[in-house]
């Protein structure tokens, strides 16, 4: 492979950081549902062989999730919309779920991970376009044990996706006639609680596995994370400036269609 290669695939991973940032302190949906389907090519351009792309993409992208949830979430908290007293009560059971996610993708083939993620981008994709933003489906939060099972859930499929949460959080929140801001700030952290067991699990799942490229520490690909974070760092603070500022419609409707436009590609690699 040329330079040029190297530096054009440098180039979309670093414009990839970017928006991720911007979507996860604009939306909260975490910024891996934009890293992992570029992860994902990116190695299918470097000739990683395909049972593998999709767990490297998957971790890679929960280790770049860190520090962007970091700034992210300070960012959020600054302006109070991060409600510490759920986050108590739902972070012990969405890390059980980022465990058990972690173990069944780390035995799951690469396609059957290429498939959950483009089934999930798909529902989130339609949740985004079509759903009402007053529409709610209960008047409060779920209490037990129904809390503890949608908590297992959230982490369990962002692990397995490589999400940072805030996709399936945000909308069971304002599903529950939860303030959309405050859904957002607090998705925030929800990505952090995601990302650092589910990151860690990766490093030791794929642990000295022949067939990862280099600067790897298991599934986690460091230099990946290094092209992905600048980009992401700088741009988080400035999505939620914009979540503070700007209606959010349009926005969602475009990242529906990014998202629709990611599923069928993600289908398309399975035929």
């Amino acid at each position: 492979m040329f330079d040029y290669d190297i530096l054009l695939l440098a180039g979309m991973l670093a414009l990839a950081g970017c928006f991720s940032g911007f979507l996860a302190g604009l939306l909260g949906v975490g910024g891996g549902i934009v890293v992992v389907p570029v992860l994902f090519h990116v190695l299918g351009a470097f000739d990683v062989q395909f049972d593998l792309r999709m767990h490297i993409a998957i971790g890679t992208s929960l280790g770049s999730i860190v520090p962007t949830s970091i700034i992210s979430l300070r960012s959020h908290h600054r302006r109070g919309a991060v409600d510490w007293g759920l986050l108590k009560q739902w972070a012990p059971w969405i890390a059980v779920g980022v465990v058990i996610g972690s173990v069944l993708a780390s035995i799951a083939k690469g396609a059957t991970l290429t498939l959950i993620f483009a089934v999930m981008a798909l529902v989130i994709a339609s949740y985004l376009a079509f759903a009402r933003s007053d529409y709610h489906l209960a008047k409060s939060l779920p209490v037990a044990p129904w809390r503890q099972a949608i908590c297992i859930a959230i982490g369990g499929f962002s692990a397995m996706m490589g999400i940072g949460g805030g996709s399936f959080t945000v909308p069971t929140l304002t599903l529950c006639s939860y303030p959309i801001r405050r859904a957002v700030g607090t998705a925030s952290a929800v990505g952090l609680i995601i990302a650092v067991p589910g990151a860690i699990s990766f490093v030791v799942t794929g642990w000295g596995l022949a067939g990862l490229p280099e600067t790897s520490l298991g599934y986690v690909n460091m230099l990946a994370v290094a092209m992905l974070v600048p980009g992401s760092l700088i741009c988080a603070p400035l999505g939620a400036r914009v979540a503070h500022t700007v209606p959010g419609g349009i926005l969602r409707k475009f990242f529906a269609l990014f998202l629709l436009a990611t599923s069928m590609r993600m289908f398309y690699s399975l035929a």
